[in-house]
């Protein structure tokens, strides 16, 4: 399954201005290689998936992420060798444990996430390693990732995660981290929009620990973050300074990068974003 050396992360509406044109098949025509979107909360397999593969001819749609929590793997495993079948090798589910403030119930995820994983090998139809990867930021979830999955998929990280995921999961394992961007040149206003994305995540520990082990202050993780925090997760400036920050997570290993343009409309897709970006990243 080729995702390519870049895609485009969105979980909005996959729709732009007042016609409603779906974006993908202009994702595609621009050269991005995959379309990433979260699971959501509902139960099952959201019909995003299929709408997105169905508009387009070559690249791979991928769930970032479908919770483990929200419906059985074999519930999951159907609808995905589904999307397989009328979409061969296109499709990449991407499983996670999520986070206890918006789990009920929520204990331990990693153990769950075996079970989970035995219940997709178990499940007929399957969906086998390569056509799945996980959610995974810690040690243990990253060596889970590369035993049972096609690789990891870290969401909210710095350029060190990345390095320190790559040489964690060795040669041949898919690293394809999330790389949230703001595209303005204006640092207050650019850390301004940054801080509407990064103040939701840095609520839930489990992205917050990540960072404290890599070094970042309880300052630094308090609130909607640190400038020096805020600057290391999202990438800000021209378009040849965020171009840059993409090329520094696949120069630290990753061997994809799925881009998350945050822009001052957080509903409407920043299609105008993505076509500069892909000015400066194709060429």
């Amino acid at each position: 399954m080729d995702l390519g050396r870049v895609g485009v992360w969105w979980s909005g509406t996959w729709r732009v201005d007042d016609e409603s044109i779906d974006v993908a098949a202009e994702l595609e025509d621009m050269g991005y290689g995959a379309l990433w979107s979260s699971g959501g909360f509902n139960p099952g397999l959201s019909t995003r998936f299929g709408r997105l593969l169905d508009a387009t001819d070559r690249l791979v749609v991928a769930s970032g992420i479908v919770s483990i929590w929200t419906s059985p793997p074999a519930e999951i495993a159907a609808a995905a060798d589904e999307l397989h079948r009328s979409h061969p090798d296109r499709f990449l589910l991407g499983i996670g444990a999520s986070h206890g403030p918006v789990v009920q119930n929520y204990s331990r995820p990693y153990s769950h996430m075996v079970e989970y994983l035995d219940g997709l090998d178990a499940a007929t139809p399957t969906v086998p390693p390569e056509r799945r990867a996980l959610a995974a930021l810690g040690p243990r979830m990253l060596d889970l990732a590369a035993a049972r999955s096609a690789g990891a998929h870290p969401y909210f990280v710095p350029v060190e995660h990345t390095a320190g995921a790559r040489e964690r999961l060795g040669k041949g394992v898919l690293l394809a981290p999330e790389v949230t961007v703001v595209l303005d040149t204006d640092a207050t206003r650019a850390r301004e929009l940054a801080r509407g994305f990064t103040r939701g995540y840095l609520a839930l520990p489990n992205y917050a620990n990540n960072l404290r082990s890599l070094g970042y202050s309880e300052a630094d993780v308090e609130g909607a973050g640190s400038d020096r925090l805020v600057d290391a997760v999202v990438g800000w400036g021209d378009v040849e300074r965020v171009a840059g920050r993409i090329r520094e997570h696949l120069d630290a290993g990753a061997d994809h990068v799925c881009v998350q343009v945050v822009s001052g409309t957080r509903d409407a897709f920043p299609l105008q974003e993505y076509r500069q970006l892909a000015g400066a990243i194709f060429a």
